[in-house]
């Protein structure tokens, strides 16, 4: 083995976020590409002073682009003496959206089933870099330009009504590469000699993250900034930080506002609240009334109803809901 700067800084960023991976029993998603590629190699370098079992999980979309991945990630996984998990989907449509979806079902299933508390994917800054873009041109508030945070818990799979089959440890999804580069995986490969296999869909510029990574991001490290991916992913760490602090002030004040019923919130003490703070606070209330998360329009609806005379009530929530103004509260009612 050959001890890089990569390897580094992996290890310090784990000794960092995630201590408690020692030891740890870890489901590495590869795709066969350079990021998972990269990432691969790296834990299995590492195994020796952070004691892991690892594993490795494929998931086959089964396209005719895909002919042939499977087989070559067994093959990979065979040289590493790993063992090999795989999912194959059954009439994927072929979209961004769909693929991901299933992927993160397919993950959480097979870590489940072979009691794999950890599930560590390839994603890099790159990818951090363009989900912010890819969010804030679709209009996303604070919450959706932090996405794709250092780890999250998967949910199991719906529907089972045998919870004794699934491991009591809850499953985590962590993306240790989030600091790296997709420029510094290819590197890395080159270096290596490792087998990447080049997904041709990744040149497919109708998939509008190929558009933002192919076209866009070129286009502002020319015209704007040579840092732009790096810059773009401190962004997300920085709002990541401020969205837990408002969320957990949001938790706080909204168990102070909200009515045993939950069903009313006190617009009277809502009101003293900074319009940041009630527009999280109204968006929490109509989570908890109604199963489709509120867009931003329906939250200015409830805003606005805050300083309205009485009886006043929107127009267009889901489901036929409804929220009225009755004296000093704001009361979610269902329309039949």
């Amino acid at each position: 083995m050959v001890w890089t700067l990569l390897h580094s800084r992996l290890h310090q960023c784990l000794q960092k976020r995630f201590p408690e991976l020692k030891a740890s029993r870890i489901l590495v998603a590869v795709s066969g590409g350079q990021d998972s590629l990269c990432l691969l190699h790296l834990l299995n370098d590492l195994t020796k002073q952070w004691q892991w079992h690892l594993a490795v999980a494929h998931c086959d979309h089964r396209w005719p682009t895909d002919e042939g991945i499977a087989d070559h990630v067994q093959r990979l996984t065979q040289g590493y003496k790993l063992p090999y998990f795989q999912r194959d989907a059954q009439d994927l449509p072929q979209t961004e959206a769909a693929a991901r979806h299933w992927r993160y079902q397919a993950l959480t299933a097979i870590a489940i089933e072979e009691h794999f508390p950890v599930v560590v994917t390839g994603h890099t800054q790159s990818d951090r870099a363009e989900t912010l873009l890819f969010n804030l041109v679709r209009g996303s508030g604070s919450d959706g330009l932090q996405a794709m945070g250092w780890s999250r818990d998967l949910d199991g799979p719906k529907g089972d009504s045998n919870p004794e089959k699934h491991s009591p440890l809850k499953t985590k999804l962590i993306r240790p590469l989030l600091e790296i580069s997709r420029q510094e995986t290819g590197n890395f490969c080159q270096q290596q000699q490792l087998p990447v296999w080049e997904d041709v869909l990744n040149e497919k510029l109708t998939y509008r993250r190929n558009r933002i990574r192919g076209e866009l991001i070129p286009y502002l490290q020319k015209h704007f900034n040579p840092q732009v991916e790096k810059n773009l992913a401190q962004t997300v760490e920085l709002l990541t930080a401020e969205v837990a602090y408002l969320e957990q002030i949001t938790r706080e004040i909204y168990q102070t506002l909200s009515q045993a019923d939950q069903k009313s919130l006190n617009r009277r003490l809502l009101s003293q609240q900074p319009l940041a703070l009630q527009r999280r606070i109204i968006r929490q209330f109509l989570q908890s009334c109604q199963s489709q998360d509120p867009n931003f329009d329906q939250i200015e609806q409830v805003v606005n109803l805050i300083n309205a005379p009485n009886r006043s009530q929107t127009s267009s929530l889901p489901r036929q809901g409804t929220v009225r103004v009755e004296g000093n509260f704001l009361r979610y009612l269902t329309v039949n």
